[in-house]
């Protein structure tokens, strides 16, 4: 049989049986050792899964108690120095102080891995930074996959492409080469010797913009690895590699895998693959729960296997890590939609079925093949897939624009709201209780009526609204305890879109999310949110934003239908938000909340594809928010992004308020908007709420006047950096009572003269107009 391998498997378990035990190990119910058992235990039900289906390799290095990035950083000893701790005796709690910050520092920078919502912890290197080698957790998992009688292929994020998602500080991070190289020389000379035949090192900056001494490092960096290993297999995803074919063929490595889902064109430039090395094709999508065409996989694959026999590998385009585990637990779903999926377990049944029909006949597989046809015509026929009304609005789109240029409903607005110098607000939800959660299950379960939980819900919303009175906040949020999640709550809501049961995701550390399944055209048969927003309101005088999900991240954080380009979902999706900011704005709702965290994560990798994507992502957001009248102050927030490029595209939104995280890289990200000069009102976060950590006034007052040395005193606003539904009330209302009072220091230094409104280019700036993940039950 032709060798089927993975470049990951999700580590989370099909009952996200990791992110509890993770959990209860930071609530101190866990010892060390239980944690371990837990991850082991994952681990060989993972192994045996692959090796049922006739995978040749296990993966191995996969796994992670929190990111594989700070794995691989953990793994080399280059630990931040300011942390003080020793990477060689370094456990498991310190491992999430990393992660998560202690005490006395915040936790590692999060942003985005390239253009998923799966979130990385960036590493902090310098010129004082050594690769002097850490724990052994990974060469342990080796040893433990050949004890259970596993062929494995151990898997590491590559050199380059850790160096280049870094933070480095000082120094050209290439320089670090000469350090970081021979540290790797080390891990893949003790991995030969454990056992591992071949080792995968994750090089996907290849498909990136690289400029010419990024692109010449590939070379010497790998005529080092390899010969400290024979048999490497450089793998790349996310994007085409083409352009690099030359430059890839000729690596002294001993396989290249190339991602066929997200560039099947790419194929044609690597046709004199050369004899002796392997290519390794990702034509299982990994990235989207479609079910392959199994049919046109093979029309791909016949004549390549015809041509390289045993050097043709079949994997999935990248790892399975950003799709849910099993289609089998998915008992809610309709017939002809679960024909058209497939999860990491029928994934890999996939794989088998079409090395079988290369290798033994398409005859062998006969019934699998049929299944495969008549299952995903069965989907593709289903009633509502297409929707004539939808299509009749996109044909006739509405107006974009507002009405009036900010400056003009800045006024407006100003007269309306009536709110301080540095006004404050926070970003949409507070602590989803015990309490909340089982009500809302016992809802579910039709243990609990429509008017029971409606009371419940109300009650908490009071509680939410009365607490924000209390601390007094000036901008007021319903808190969302009706909401499981920022998107499950509209997916649940509209229609062509499927919620699943079980059909979770990692999204960084602990949190998983459940990636709604758009299968058919959008549409709002309802209003979702009035009601909740129009009580919130009539129990305070204070402004109550209503909060939406927008339209980008709505599509970006679903897996998406294949079969229509993604830039009309997104506007089916604005269309059906827009009717919402419509009724909102009518219900007398002064400001609306259109959330876009993933803005800049579907970023595409490649420049020359950004046009076309800002286009339509700026579109999609501006018809959504074109519901509402001028004198009501839109919203928007983005978090855990790299926001430098795209700037005039985020001013080119036109949202009235934008709410950034900054905390974690001390206000640096807020430069790129001083230097651009960001045209509206701006809220960098002064505090980072996924870390239990609660700041000092000193701390948020310093990060304030960074922020006025940026943005006008009057365009700024104090808030945190994401919602705070994962933080409990305790450590809410501490860190929300020393932003408040940092906010009033500042408002008082301001009245005295003591601190600058801002730099003096900025000045003329106003009139100038033209990234979250969502934690899991």
């Amino acid at each position: 049989m032709l060798t089927t391998h993975l470049l990951g498997f999700p580590r989370i378990g099909s009952q996200r049986e990791l992110k509890f035990a993770v959990e209860r190990f930071w609530r101190g119910e866990l010892d060390e050792a239980g944690l371990a058992a837990t991850g082991r235990e994952l681990r060989l039900r993972h192994w045996e899964w692959q090796r049922a289906a006739g995978l040749r390799f296990v993966s191995v290095g996969d796994f992670s108690h929190y990111d594989q990035v700070l794995d691989t950083t953990v793994l080399l000893g280059a630990l931040p120095a300011r942390f003080g701790f020793d990477a060689a005796t370094l456990d498991r709690a310190r491992y999430f102080e990393l992660a998560r910050g202690n005490a006395a520092q915040p936790a590692c920078e999060m942003t985005k891995w390239f253009d998923t919502n799966y979130h990385y912890l960036k590493p902090e290197y310098d010129a004082a930074t050594r690769f002097d080698g850490g724990p052994q957790w990974l060469l342990d998992e080796l040893r433990e996959a050949k004890l259970a009688g596993f062929t494995p292929k151990l898997q590491l994020v590559g050199p380059l492409t850790l160096l280049k998602l870094a933070r480095v500080q000082g120094l050209d991070p290439l320089a670090l080469l000469a350090r970081l190289v021979p540290a790797y020389v080390r891990l893949l000379k003790a991995a030969l010797a454990e056992g591992s035949d071949w080792v995968q090192l994750d090089e996907p900056i290849a498909g990136l913009d690289l400029d010419e001494k990024w692109l010449a490092a590939f070379a010497p960096v790998y005529r080092e690895l390899a010969a400290a290993h024979p048999r490497i297999l450089l793998a790349t995803y996310f994007s085409g590699v083409a352009e690099r074919a030359e430059l890839l063929r000729t690596l002294p490595v001993a396989g290249l895998h190339l991602d066929l889902a997200r560039a099947p064109q790419q194929l044609a430039a690597f046709a004199d693959w050369p004899a002796g090395k392997v290519l390794s094709l990702g034509i299982v999508d990994g990235r989207n729960v479609w079910k392959t065409d199994l049919d046109a996989a093979l029309a791909t694959l016949t004549p390549l296997h015809s041509k390289l026999g045993d050097a043709l590998w079949l994997a999935p385009s990248c790892s399975l890590l950003h799709v849910p585990v099993d289609l089998e637990q998915e008992d809610g779903l309709a017939l002809a939609l679960r024909d058209g999926l497939a999860f990491a377990r029928q994934k890999l049944d996939e794989l088998s079925t079409l090395s079988r029909a290369l290798c033994l006949g398409r005859s062998v597989c006969f019934q699998a093949l049929e299944a495969n046809r008549a299952a995903l015509a069965r989907f593709r026929g289903q009633a509502g897939r297409d929707d004539a009304a939808v299509a009749a609005r996109l044909a006739a789109l509405p107006e974009l624009e507002r009405g009036l240029a900010y400056p003009e409903r800045a006024a407006l607005q100003r007269t309306r709201l009536q709110l301080p110098l540095l006004p404050s607000t926070t970003i949409g939800s507070f602590p989803q209780t015990g309490e909340i959660r089982a009500k809302r299950a016992a809802f579910k379960r039709g243990e609990l009526d429509e008017a029971g939980y409606r009371a419940a819900m109300q009650a908490e919303i009071a509680h939410a609204v009365a607490r924000q009175e209390a601390l007094g906040l000036d901008v007021l949020v319903h808190g969302e305890a009706e909401r499981s999640d920022m998107v499950d709550y509209f997916a649940e809501q509209l229609a062509g879109v499927a919620v699943c049961r079980h059909g979770w995701v990692q999204s960084y550390g602990s949190r998983c999310v459940k990636p709604p399944v758009i299968w058919g055209d959008v549409s709002r048969p309802r209003a979702m949110t009035v009601e909740w927003t129009r009580y919130a309101q009539s129990l305070t005088a204070k402004p109550m934003k209503g909060m939406l999900t927008g339209p980008v991240t709505l599509v970006q954080w679903a897996f998406v239908r294949d079969d229509k380009p993604r830039a009309e979902v997104a506007c089916q999706m604005a269309l059906a938000l827009r009717d919402e900011v419509a009724e909102l704005d009518a219900a007398g709702i002064a400001a609306i909340q259109i959330d876009e965290p993933a803005f800049r994560e579907g970023l595409p990798l490649r420049r020359a594809d950004w046009p076309a994507y800002l286009d339509w992502a700026v579109t999609a957001f501006k018809l959504s928010a074109a519901g509402s009248r001028p004198e009501t102050q839109v919203h928007t927030h983005m978090c855990y992004s790299e926001f430098e490029d795209v700037l005039p595209a985020i001013a080119a939104m036109d949202a009235d308020v934008i709410t950034i995280e900054t905390s974690r890289s001390a206000m640096t990200l807020l430069d790129a908007f001083g230097v651009f000069a960001y045209p509206n009102e701006i809220g960098p976060g002064v505090y980072d709420i996924h870390s239990p950590r609660v700041p000092p006034v000193a701390e948020m007052t310093a990060l304030l006047e960074k922020a006025l040395a940026v943005i006008p005193a009057e365009r700024l606003w104090v808030n945190p950096d994401c919602g705070l539904k994962t933080r409990g009330w305790p450590e809410t209302e501490a860190a929300l009572a020393n932003m408040l009072e940092a906010a009033r220091v500042v408002r008082r230094r301001l009245a005295e003269g003591g601190a600058a409104s801002a730099a003096p280019a900025l000045a003329g700036a106003q009139g100038a107009a033209c990234g979250c993940g969502h934690p899991d039950e």
